[in-house]
């Protein structure tokens, strides 16, 4: 077949593009690039003041804007040795389900959907099927609203502080959107249903699954991270982790001991599934899709459950919140480090600081999910290609495309047109 190159991966946060070499049904060579301008957020973080990091670590993703904050705040938290209060805690939560809620659902039918329905884009499907497209809309709007109340605008939270909030929501505010997670909840079970039942590639590729566990709830904030039946400390990640670094592209690589691994939405159902919600368990156990599974194009379903589990979530965090007037929790500034790891819609997120005597960093590494997915994705399309090979030129790239959206890569926040180079 020869050289296939996609210069412009569409529906995904980002740029990117793929080259393969297919040789007699084989691929011979599979690189998957960022192709990205190079952003410099750490270096730009160097010689900032720790309360500066989670303001400008939002900027790398306008989608996942409260993820960076919130993990950057805990980070620096850790290495100053502030606790925050149980209240905090919670409504860190709860703005980072709204974010979860949002994204999920721009992801599912407004980057997926069109792929299994026939349709280029979400604009060319909403005619044909406004219901769903209202839907989504409803789900978006909820999970903006949430980030809203809780840090004072959609995107670039500016309310979250080390030690706890520069502004906390009314009650009244809380209850209402306690009422409209509860109005949601029916659209969420409607949105795995219709997603559990679409026609997906029957097609496995067992990898590793990396994740935040805990073993009292779904983790999201808090816990160890697991692979498999094997746990690890956070601040132990640089010695299971390499990132490094790949030729031209921009984006950095992870790795386990040399082998690629997945994080996301498919890696927490994977290993967290007993500590879903009710409702969301239920509807899980109901499904013919079953997990554990190894199959990436189902990382979609594990989205649709976690949009039912996360509202069932915030509900129950707003059954047990009554909000009193807190003020940040008070501490020293000093030389520290700290690392944190949080769950976030595309998988587990890293911040480390290291900080000198006046507050200031002087060391910042950001892993990201889509960076530690990178040697999967392309691992899996190495092995997922020979399969689309005699079908055709529109049907092997579409086929790319959607193996590759079913991550929900996040390249940076950009979609373009694809642009396909037969050689």
């Amino acid at each position: 077949m020869g050289t296939v190159t996609i210069n412009h991966l569409t529906k995904i946060e980002g740029h990117a593009s793929l080259t393969l070499k297919i040789r007699k049904g084989k691929v011979e060579k599979c690189e998957l690039r960022a192709v990205e301008g190079s952003r410099y957020f750490e270096g730009l973080l160097v010689g900032k003041n720790y309360n500066e990091a989670s303001w400008l670590s939002s900027r790398i993703c306008g989608i996942c804007s409260c993820a960076h904050t919130v993990t950057a705040v805990k980070a620096i938290e850790n290495a100053l040795g502030i606790e925050v209060t149980q209240q905090t805690n919670q409504l860190r939560k709860l703005f980072t389900i709204g974010e979860r809620i949002r994204s999920h659902a721009t992801h599912l039918y407004f980057l997926v959907l069109p792929d299994y329905l026939g349709f280029e884009s979400g604009l060319e499907m909403a005619p044909r099927h406004k219901t769903e497209v209202m839907r989504a809309l409803k789900l978006m709007k909820l999970g903006n609203d949430i980030i809203r109340l809780a840090q004072g605008r959609d995107l670039h939270p500016i309310s979250t502080t080390p030690g706890g909030f520069l502004k906390l929501p009314s009650q009244e505010e809380l209850d209402n959107i306690r009422e409209r997670l509860q109005d949601a909840l029916p659209d969420a079970e409607t949105t795995f249903r219709l997603f559990s039942k679409l026609n997906y590639p029957k097609y496995e590729f067992p990898t590793q699954y990396f994740s935040l566990t805990s073993g009292k709830e779904y983790a999201l904030l808090e816990g160890d991270i697991m692979t498999g039946n094997k746990t690890y400390r956070q601040a132990d990640y640089r010695d299971y982790m390499l990132e490094y670094h790949d030729g031209d592209n921009t984006a950095n690589f992870v790795v386990k001991e040399g082998r690629s691994y997945m994080v996301g939405a498919l890696s927490r159902v994977n290993n967290n599934k007993t500590h879903l919600r009710p409702k969301s368990r239920k509807l899980l156990a109901s499904s013919k899709i079953k997990f554990p599974s190894f199959n990436p194009f189902h990382i979609t379903v594990a989205q649709a459950v976690e949009l039912v589990h996360f509202i069932e979530e915030g509900i129950h965090i707003l059954d047990n919140l009554a909000i009193r007037n807190e003020k940040p929790a008070e501490y020293k500034v000093r030389a520290g480090h700290g690392i944190a790891a949080v769950e976030v819609p595309r998988g587990t997120l890293w911040h480390e600081y290291r900080l000198n005597d006046n507050g200031q960093i002087t060391y910042a590494n950001i892993v990201t999910p889509t960076a530690q997915n990178l040697r999967n994705m392309q691992d899996d399309l190495q092995e997922y290609i020979p399969g689309l090979v005699g079908t055709g030129k529109a049907k092997l790239v579409l086929g790319v495309e959607k193996l590759i959206r079913s991550y929900d890569p996040c390249f940076s926040c950009a979609a373009h047109f694809l642009k396909v180079k037969w050689e």
